[in-house]
């Protein structure tokens, strides 16, 4: 398979982790458990389901370097963090308010990935399409208001999104030759065992309904659309996954229509909208300028 075949199948698999990663919104308000306990479990789950999948492939565990192993440890915690604090947010306020503010790391990512990794200031096709979002987003946390919890939800999730675009861009720039599901195992394991000694879950809590809802959070919605995001930072820069993952708003906004019954207003169709317009726009011109690469993307798997 050539390089931009797999290139392009890659930005399709991320285009379906967006919509996937948009799908464990609701898992915040269906799993009765505090957010600390959610991730935990999730990560547990999560690494138990890839570690099978990969000694069943007879792939790879080990990393290559003492380098890969510290800059896993770093990513894994940042991930770790950013888990737990995506669905604090959304617990505290809503659905949409911690989406939102988890969407403002294309932003977050357009402005400082040339600046850390690049050397360079951010191009203005990617302040434009940033700024476009970040309209997009504002204007759908206007339509849920500021009252009760929403602004501590706002600066949790900001801070969830600035761990996880600190955690792509560690991964983008010192995981190199390590396959995506070796970095969801080895992320999803330190998730688990950073939190396991604050879990604080009843066994009343752990009803089969909440097993049901947790392995299903675990495995589909967790194990499979990171894993797509890992493959896809080996051939596409992480603002251009950003943009593509921001499309994560108007997925949520649908499905919490659907099954929450957060039916959206004027504002936050227009700014589902907007999101979608500068997400495309980014990825257009992210493709221009940064063709795929062809050294060191080569997947040990």
């Amino acid at each position: 398979m050539s390089h931009r075949v797999s290139a392009r199948y890659d930005l399709y698999g991320l285009h379906l982790a967006a919509v996937m990663l948009a799908g464990t919104a609701l898992f915040s308000k269906l799993i009765p458990l505090p957010a600390l306990d959610i991730t935990s479990l999730r990560g547990a789950i999560a690494a138990l389901g890839l570690l099978l999948v990969l000694l069943l492939r007879g792939a790879r565990l080990r990393l290559p370097s003492a380098r890969h192993y510290a800059a896993m440890l770093a990513g894994g915690m940042l991930f770790a963090v950013h888990w737990m604090s995506y669905f604090y947010a959304m617990q505290i306020s809503t659905v949409a308010v911690g989406v939102v503010a988890l969407l403002t790391f294309p932003v977050i990512t357009a402005v400082i990935e040339p600046l850390l990794l690049e050397r360079r200031a951010p191009s203005r096709h990617a302040l434009l399409a940033g700024a476009v979002v970040l309209a997009g987003v504002t204007l759908i946390g206007v339509e849920s208001g500021l009252a009760g919890n929403v602004p501590l939800g706002l600066a949790v999730g900001v801070f969830s999104a600035t761990l996880y675009t600190l955690r792509n861009l560690l991964q983008r720039r010192f995981l190199e030759g390590v396959s995506g599901p070796q970095i969801m195992l080895y992320q999803s394991a330190i998730t688990a065992l950073l939190f396991a000694p604050f879990l604080d879950v009843s066994p009343s809590a752990l009803t089969p309904a909440t097993w049901g809802l947790l392995l299903l959070l675990g495995t589909v919605f967790t194990a499979v659309p990171h894993t797509l995001i890992a493959h896809g930072l080996r051939r596409i820069n992480a603002t251009g996954v950003a943009f593509i993952l921001a499309l994560q708003v108007p997925y949520a906004t649908a499905l919490a229509a659907l099954i929450l019954a957060e039916i959206p207003g004027p504002l936050a169709i227009t700014g589902g909208g907007l999101v979608v317009f500068g997400s495309l726009y980014a990825t257009v011109q992210n493709r221009r300028a940064n063709p795929p690469v062809t050294a060191g993307d080569a997947s040990p798997d």
